[in-house]
């Protein structure tokens, strides 16, 4: 366990063994995501017995509730100071918070109240918070250059798809075992909290961290509010908000959908689940080699239309036939992992400029932000569709039997809801900007209070719509 202030020599790069044991802490929360959005709303609808609509309120209420504490909890990480470091201390205490939310969800009983599946949901993803946060702002530090970022960043998704395959093999492995459907979705989150213990210890224990010293200046509340009216900070948030809204929609109605309306059961279901979660090995390296190649932004861009374009072709194929829908999910898979990354990036990126600009650290407060839209667009897309369902008139309970005006209802709201926003996101980002004429140019060591010629600010950065041949990478178009 290492904890570096800023050096006067360049960072070496990070090894592979380093890059690979930091991103190692995002397996368990890709299997988060995952099963949270697919598997246990579907699970307490069909196996507990509550109603779309309640599960799907309490769904929304949990993550709008928890979005005000992420903006804290990113304020309390960026003024953090401990001898184990800035960010390690919050995954630490992240991690036991997630694991007791999720035990206590465990052991829910059949008709639980709304009450206590709320309050464990909340415990659950504070702790979620606690490790998420923590791992992205600790990544925007420890990789110090442009491209470095990318890397890290796709390590982190490509572990996390790791997390996302384990949590979608249980229920298949269980099924085959003759186990039920909703005691696979119990041997999930016996693995997310198992995951969460043993990588976040390895995290916390063997990744070093990087410091960068702030500044004596103190800001304001008004100060964050200018924060948030950034324009290409403004554009980050609502391009998040979008491609997270769009295959979280696609999500949680994915099992309704595979099954009633194009004739899989659970374990081929989840067998494509699988493709297109596996998809994301490919996705993630292929967004950051498109990133290097043109720009971040154009690379999601790229992803984004291409996503659209394999769900549009998703009606036409021929019911019931996986070795048509493989190839399609395997696309629309990989370009979702894209839009990770590269957001991931980019948020980096801003929160860079932003330093460079107030010689103040925004990093924390940055990924709360897009933590927060990612939590807004998850409580919205379970929201929505699970109200769209029950307007339709479709039935989730196990064993019933829907009209097909109902499965048309689904049909229709599963297509159009995703295409919708992810297209919207692209259109957003046309006009963020970058400039890879040259590598971003980290910023000079700051002086402390006891060097001789007295502390020195980081210089602000110059105006982006005029980039010279050395200004940092990302601008925003005129």
């Amino acid at each position: 366990m290492s904890v570096q202030g800023n050096q006067a020599a360049p960072a070496r790069p990070l090894s592979l063994a380093t890059v690979i044991t930091f991103a190692s802490a995002s397996i368990p929360v890709g299997a988060l995501v995952l099963a949270a959005t697919v598997h246990l709303p579907r699970y307490f609808a069909a196996e507990l017995g509550l109603s779309l609509a309640l599960v799907g309120t309490v769904f929304a209420l949990v993550r709008f509730i928890d979005i005000p504490v992420d903006a804290l909890m990113g304020l309390a990480m960026d003024r953090t100071r401990t001898r184990f470091g800035r960010y390690r201390i919050w995954m630490a205490v992240g991690a036991p918070v997630l694991m007791l939310g999720f035990y206590m969800l465990l052991i829910s009983p059949a008709g639980v109240g709304a009450l206590y599946l709320g309050a464990w949901l909340l415990v659950m993803y504070v702790g979620y918070s606690g490790i998420y946060l923590s791992h992205l702002a600790w990544a925007g530090r420890l990789a110090a250059t442009y491209r470095e970022r990318s890397r890290v960043f796709g390590a982190i998704t490509g572990l996390g798809v790791i997390g996302a395959i384990a949590v979608l093999l249980i229920p298949v492995a269980m099924t085959q075992a003759g186990a039920s459907d909703a005691e696979g979705v119990r041997a999930m989150i016996w693995f997310i909290i198992g995951s969460a213990a043993l990588t976040c210890l390895l995290v916390v224990v063997r990744s070093p961290e990087r410091i960068a010293p702030d500044h004596a200046t103190r800001f304001g509340l008004k100060d964050y509010l200018a924060l948030f009216s950034r324009a290409n900070v403004v554009r980050l948030l609502a391009a998040d908000l979008l491609v997270t809204l769009g295959p979280g929609w696609m999500a949680a109605l994915y099992l309704f959908y595979f099954k009633d309306s194009r004739g899989f059961d659970t374990a081929a279901a989840n067998l494509l689940l699988l493709i297109y979660v596996v998809a994301g090995f490919a996705g993630a390296p292929l967004a950051a080699w498109l990133a290097n190649r043109l720009s971040k932004h154009q690379a999601l861009m790229v992803n984004t239309s291409v996503y659209s374009l394999g769900l549009v072709v998703v009606p036409f194929l021929p019911p019931g036939n996986f070795a048509a829908f493989a190839p399609v999910m395997f696309i629309v898979g990989a370009m979702a992992a894209g839009f990770t990354v590269m957001i991931r990036a980019i948020c980096a990126d801003i929160a860079d400029e932003l330093r460079l600009d107030s010689g103040r650290e925004w990093m924390g407060l940055m990924y709360a932000g897009i933590t927060a839209t990612s939590k807004l667009a998850t409580a919205g897309a379970i929201f929505l569709t699970f109200n769209v369902l029950a307007a339709v008139g479709y039935v989730a309970q196990a064993g019933s039997v829907n009209t097909p005006e109902a499965i048309r209802g689904l049909e229709i709201a599963y297509i159009v809801g995703p295409i919708a926003f992810v297209m919207a996101a692209g259109a957003l980002l046309h006009r963020l900007q970058a400039d890879r004429r040259a590598p971003r140019r980290d910023p000079p060591p700051a002086r402390g209070a006891g060097h001789p010629d007295g502390p020195r600010r980081e210089p602000r950065i110059p105006d982006r719509r005029r980039p010279g041949p050395r200004e940092p990478a990302l601008v925003i178009a005129a």
